[in-house]
């Protein structure tokens, strides 16, 4: 394949991974909902504890364990704000 062949590849796979973070996005903004209502903390190590290791039991591609991490706490630091920022329905 061509360059330009692995840019297109590139978009589509993009076009992927941003619809699938706004489908996390609204899981958790319904989770941060369901935690504001019953006053639970918005921060919880253990359950981000256990995503990072999720994610790294299937990791199975080019990134490392520690660069798939670093992907993930940003994803997660991200998450959090988003509860933080929608009010109770």
């Amino acid at each position: 394949m061509e360059i330009s062949d692995w840019r297109a590849k590139i978009d589509g796979l993009d076009e992927q991974i941003v619809k699938l973070l706004c489908e996390r996005a609204g899981a958790a903004a319904a989770i941060g909902q369901l935690k504001a209502g019953s006053g639970a903390n918005i921060y919880e190590p253990e359950r981000e504890q256990n995503v990072l290791a999720h994610v790294k039991a299937k990791n199975s591609g080019e990134l490392t364990d520690a660069q798939l991490i670093v992907i993930y706490e940003r994803i997660m630091d991200v998450m959090r704000a988003l509860q933080r920022s929608k009010p109770v329905a």
